[in-house]
């Protein structure tokens, strides 16, 4: 399966007004990461004013800033796309994923039917040949529609003394419907792949699937300053065997994607698009399967602020800021082989998650000891940097 990004399935329908920032790899002597911005069809490297997106972000209008910068021409937006794929050609400017020292953080179990289909993968033990007939016993006691439950509220109290009546209660209802949310890291810093990258996907996993998401850019201060979309690749038999295996579940190599851009907030974007998203994915298999489907964010039972703050607060700090992964509405149980078998993905399956309003993220899957080796930490960042005389003093 092949991968050529353009700005037809890259860019957001109305690219030409948004505010986009993200991140390249610009050649040079040395060469290194820089924020870039989309400016009239063309890159410009804004690395001089702000060396990383975390330092961009923490202003109070970002937006605002980009539009006042005058960064140097690095490459046309064509041009940026074509030399991005799996093997990119490092003396070429290509795109990387949006972000930097930023933490990468993800809430879990936010919509009804996700919240349902982790509970299937903990009563299955993870073995997908039993998931099918355990949706139905777990519909049938909790049914599919838990969106008007708010969490926290004295019906969701209610309901959690019924399900513990019926031996049905469990730790992701606890997190879909109580006081808390899940939230936990997805990545480490600096190590999210960006569209046109390989995703990564644990060998010994047989159960597995994409997570399309929408992902919040939050800075220091709890100030929410733009949105992206993100795949929060996920191994459903590792995690339905124990909910303790969740950080291998959830964080391999190339296992996080961010991308394609950052959309700032402005005139023309606003938290209340994202509030009123829908985030459409599709899943094109070498083998010739296809799978579709879609996330509304309408759906989701915690608001983005509300998810924001259960990050961000008096008891967690994130100085460098961080970015939040909002969970999904989509979760696959399309059979690809023998019926009841359920969804897992192959090697080389094309993934693609959409928005009209941030673009497309576009991914290719392989196994997570294959793809690159993440070796491009903070430390190489902060050398780099300071080689580059990118390093304020």
């Amino acid at each position: 399966m092949s991968l050529i990004l353009t700005i037809e399935n890259t860019m957001p329908a109305d690219y030409e007004q948004a505010c986009l920032v993200g991140r390249a790899w610009v050649p040079g002597n040395p060469s290194g990461p820089s924020p870039i911005a989309v400016v009239d069809n063309e890159i410009f490297d804004i690395s001089e004013s702000y060396p990383t997106l975390s330092e961009l972000l923490e202003l109070d209008s970002p937006a605002q800033a980009v539009k006042g910068i005058q960064g140097k021409y690095l490459c046309s937006l064509s041009q940026l796309l074509e030399n991005t794929d799996v093997s990119p050609n490092t003396s070429s400017p290509h795109l990387l994923a949006p972000l930097d020292l930023q933490v990468i953080k993800a809430a879990g179990v936010t919509f009804a039917s996700s919240m349902i289909e982790r509970v299937i993968e903990e009563q299955a033990g993870g073995d997908p040949a039993r998931a099918e007939a355990i949706r139905k016993q777990v519909v049938e006691v909790v049914g599919n529609n838990l969106k008007s439950i708010e969490p926290g509220s004295s019906k969701a109290s209610d309901l959690k003394k019924l399900l513990i009546e019926k031996g049905m209660w469990s730790q992701y209802l606890e997190v879909g419907i109580g006081p808390d949310a899940e939230i936990f890291t997805k990545a480490p810093v600096l190590s999210a792949v960006g569209s046109g990258s390989f995703i990564g996907v644990h060998p010994q996993s047989e159960w597995n699937n994409p997570e399309p998401e929408v992902v919040l850019a939050v800075n220091s201060k709890g100030q929410i300053q733009g949105a992206t979309l993100g795949n929060d690749v996920n191994l459903r038999d590792f995690e339905g065997r124990s909910a303790l295996l969740l950080s291998k579940a959830k964080d391999n190599n190339a296992s996080c994607a961010i991308g394609p851009f950052l959309r700032l907030f402005d005139e023309s974007f606003s938290l209340t698009d994202v509030a009123d998203a829908e985030i459409a994915l599709e899943v094109k298999g070498a083998d010739g399967f296809l799978m579709s489907g879609l996330s509304s964010m309408n759906q989701i039972s915690r608001t983005p602020q509300d998810l924001a703050s259960q990050t961000l607060n008096k008891n967690h700090q994130y100085p460098d800021g961080f970015y939040l992964f909002l969970g999904t509405l989509f979760s696959p149980t399309q059979d690809r082989h023998e019926p009841g078998s359920g969804f897992t993905h192959q090697l080389n399956d094309l993934v693609s998650i959409r928005n009209p309003k941030l673009g497309a993220l576009n991914n290719i899957t392989s196994h997570s000891n294959n793809v690159q080796p993440w070796t491009f930490g903070i430390n190489a960042l902060l050398t780099n940097l300071s080689d580059r005389g990118l390093l304020k003093k």
